[in-house]
């Protein structure tokens, strides 16, 4: 999988290089927020990590520049602790956002992630059940051939249990999956996304054939 580091900061990224090439990711560098672009272009990055602070073009113009052409996951590592620059960066199309310094475990868990959502499991692209067919790459759900808008959340939630046709994906994997923490335990989340995911996509709702809950254990997508 190749990877665009984009950091103005050469000690990081020669250490990030190395640690992540010995991971089997194939590195490609950038130090500035133009490079960083000409790069991604060229390059055609699976995953981009860029930071926030850099010359000639911040992280935050990047990302507007980069989501004009690209769908690539983008996580920003930065210096900045401050919540506005989190919601920023996300808003601009960030994917993900990791707080300088960090834990190297926490980094390639996070892009691990990032990949999950890049790549289906099955290899292709669309997933269809009953009238619905789901564009992973797209990030789009269509039912009978009208859009159906979901939350992020409802996304991620669907988008992980299509990566996982008719497998038990469970409770904590989805936790984890949608809201990044094992520390989360508070499974009534769930059973409300996945109510309002069947209010949206199942022909009876109260009788789903296609989301379905496996008790005390988690959910299933039956194709």
């Amino acid at each position: 999988m190749k990877l665009l580091i984009a950091d103005d900061d050469p000690q990081l990224v020669r250490a990030l290089r190395i640690t992540l090439a010995a991971h089997g990711y194939e590195v490609v560098t950038a130090a500035d927020g133009a490079a960083a672009i000409t790069a991604a272009a060229h390059a055609h990055p699976d995953i981009i990590m860029l930071d926030l602070g850099m010359p000639k073009m911040n992280g935050i113009e990047v990302i507007h520049a980069l989501r004009g052409w690209t769908k690539a996951p983008i996580i920003v590592v930065s210096g900045r602790t401050g919540s506005a620059d989190k919601v920023d960066a996300l808003d601009a199309g960030a994917d993900d956002f990791v707080t300088k310094p960090f834990q190297v475990d926490e980094l390639l868990a996070r892009l691990r992630a990032l990949a999950r959502r890049t790549v289906p499991a099955s290899g292709e692209s669309t997933v269809g059940f009953g009238d619905v067919v789901v564009d992973l790459a797209a990030k789009a759900v269509t039912r009978s051939g009208a859009r159906v808008h979901l939350t992020p959340t409802e996304w991620r939630m669907l988008e992980h249990l299509c990566r996982h046709p008719g497998a038990l994906v469970t409770r904590q994997d989805l936790l984890k999956e949608i809201w990044g923490s094992e520390q989360v335990s508070d499974s009534g989340y769930l059973r409300l996304y996945m109510s309002q995911l069947r209010k949206k996509l199942e022909v009876a709702p109260a009788a789903p054939v296609h989301l379905l809950t496996e008790s005390g254990m988690g959910y299933r997508l039956v194709l």
